[in-house]
């Protein structure tokens, strides 16, 4: 209800089950409640039903499919093609980025096959988006902002393999936020004990022009068990950043109102990991958070003299009592406190442990930031324009929204002239706009009167009231509705033989493959395949280019291949670098 009120189109979340974000669920109480919020301003809710599923749990998933749709759910995102043979209801489906959508043969398939909306994948650069828009007709959707995936989405069995918790299943481990250590061919420590799959999050807004002029369609932040504070933050950033472009393209959004916020976004003040455009030009910047996986927060600035109880710190930004601190030890290690007090440069902590001369220091709470976050209430607002005229039987009330969408509310009460006409006309002006309460917020009011007359206070408001309940009556019988399902076709798929990475977990899947034209399929990695030996995760990020080994870049050191990664518990992955490609994929190692 946050991202709805500080201006979001649209909002995907889990239902009760099968969500690739198991610990994200939701009751289909309030899913309904989170629907009818969203539809007053005609935006959409979204649900996932995206893992891959078994054969017993398809005719659940169905069910669930059905339920949703009786709740008035706009579409639903999906990942297994089970559901694309299965008697779902008449709703939009939408092609999670679990379904690696990267090619635009792919994408073309899956707009034949009913496939209403495809939700890219990650790793796609500007122009790939722009081929597969060149290509297709189906709406595209891209992250723009929040945590990126190491590996291909949907293509990661690295958390199943290691301990048997599928990122496919809605299970993952997130092994890629661990510290590992990397070794040679011969054994030698390249790297020790650092985060070395780890990557910075997604940050688009400089880009949002050209993503627009790629063609995609709508604009997606990643929010997996995010807060409150998270939410408001970034949607409202985006949203005004993007009501900008459209003004300036004469675009417009898919949704009604406006948001009033009091407070001025800032992604740097919530939770990330330093922020990358991934691989939106292609292979730029190194990407990795090789520290750690938490946030470390804007830099404030350097540590210039300790005390037993504190330390002088040097830098531009003030630092407030209240605010959260981190630092890196002597060893590396992410260290944080609190500021108990700050005077100027002066900062006494609740805590000086570790902290020395010369310590960068980062601040990853700003308290003062969150304080007005916690207590902001943000409002959306539908613009109304009242009307107010005379009737052979009393005075009626029109409204007309944004959106054109009209209502009358009439009272057979005929008024009588007013006795001081000023006055009247300004308790009518006044008492109409009173919107307080309402999804409404009244834009203008005309007095369409032959004389002024008086009205009661009560009058007006009950001509108010009536009129914006017909109004919200009216909104949701014009509400832009869409159905969807699959369509009868027997278009081939772009491959005729898929792997375990075809991720095919039920017969109805195999079934559905199979009537498009694929001959060999492969059981699902979930299936119980062993996977030692195997490729459990393909990346676009590759870690030569991060510790800039990459021959391409003209680094003069040479490695003794192939790398492995060692984690904590002893698991060696090996590194294999396809460098006509440009990927880097991970083996699960025979042997520990």
């Amino acid at each position: 209800m946050a991202a709805i009120d500080c201006g979001a189109d649209a909002l995907y979340v889990g239902g009760p089950s099968f969500g690739a974000r198991e610990q994200a669920r939701n009751t289909l109480e309030a899913i309904a409640a989170l629907i009818q919020y969203a539809h007053q301003y005609w935006a959409r809710v979204y649900v996932t039903v995206n893992t891959l599923l078994t054969d017993e749990e398809l005719p659940q998933a169905v069910q669930l499919a059905h339920e949703l749709h009786d709740l008035g759910a706009d579409g639903l995102i999906i990942q297994d093609a089970g559901l694309l043979a299965s008697d779902l209801p008449p709703i939009p489906l939408i092609a999670s980025t679990q379904m690696h959508n990267d090619t635009p043969e792919k994408i073309a398939f899956l707009e034949q096959v009913g496939i209403q909306r495809v939700i890219l994948a990650r790793e796609l650069s500007l122009e790939e988006i722009a081929q597969i828009r060149r290509q297709t007709a189906v709406e595209l959707e891209c992250f723009i902002h929040g945590a990126l995936c190491v590996g291909y989405s949907g293509q990661c069995y690295l958390s199943y393999a290691l301990g048997g918790r599928s990122g496919n299943r809605g299970q993952c481990a997130q092994p890629c936020r661990k510290a590992y250590t990397l070794v040679d061919a011969q054994g030698a420590v390249l790297v020790r004990d650092r985060h070395l799959l780890s990557l910075r999050d997604l940050n688009l807004t400089a880009h949002l022009r050209e993503l627009l002029a790629a063609g995609v369609y709508s604009f997606k932040i990643e929010g997996r068990l995010k807060d409150r504070n998270y939410v408001m933050n970034v949607v409202a950033h985006y949203r005004a950043a993007l009501d900008v472009l459209l003004r300036e393209q004469g675009l417009s959004r898919s949704s009604s109102g406006t948001s009033v916020i009091d407070f001025t976004p800032n992604p740097q003040k919530t939770f990330n990991r330093g922020y990358s455009t991934y691989h939106l030009h292609g292979r730029g910047e190194p990407i990795g958070a090789l520290d750690t996986p938490k946030m470390v927060g804007e830099a404030v600035g350097v540590v210039s003299a300790v005390t037993p109880r504190g330390f002088t710190l040097d830098g531009d930004v003030p630092l407030h009592n209240g605010d959260g601190i981190a630092f890196f030890d002597a060893h590396g290690v992410l260290c944080g406190t609190q500021v108990n007090t700050a005077q100027e440069s002066r900062i006494t902590p609740v805590r000086m442990d570790g902290i020395t001369r010369g310590t960068r220091m980062f601040r990853n709470h700003d308290h003062a930031f969150l304080s007005q976050l916690d207590k902001s209430r943000p409002q959306r607002q539908i613009a109304v324009t009242f009307t107010l005229r005379e009737t052979a039987e009393g005075v009626m009330l029109h409204a007309l929204d944004e959106d054109g969408v009209e209502a009358v509310y009439a009272l057979d009460d005929p008024p009588a002239p007013a006795e001081q006409p000023e006055q009247a006309l300004a308790q009518i002006d006044k008492q109409l706009r009173k919107t307080g309460g309402t999804s409404f917020r009244c834009r203008e009011v005309v007095i369409d009167l032959p004389v002024p007359r008086f009205l009661p206070v009560s009058t007006l408001n009950a001509l108010r009231r009536g009129a914006l309940e017909q109004l919200t009556v009216a909104r949701e019988a014009q509400r832009p509705r869409r159905s969807g399902g699959v369509t009868d076709s027997d278009v081939p798929y772009p491959v005729h033989d898929l792997t375990f990475r075809g991720n095919v977990l039920n017969a109805r899947a195999a079934a559905f493959y199979r009537r498009h034209g694929v001959r060999q399929i492969e059981p699902a990695a979930e299936s119980g395949l062993n996977l030692r030996g195997r490729v459990v995760m393909t990346s676009k990020y590759c870690l030569k280019h991060q510790l800039g080994l990459c021959p391409r870049q003209g680094a003069g050191k040479h490695v003794d291949e192939p790398l492995t990664l060692i984690d904590a518990e002893g698991h060696r992955l090996q590194l294999r670098f396809d460098c006509a490609r440009c990927v880097m994929e991970v083996i699960l190692a025979t042997g520990r």
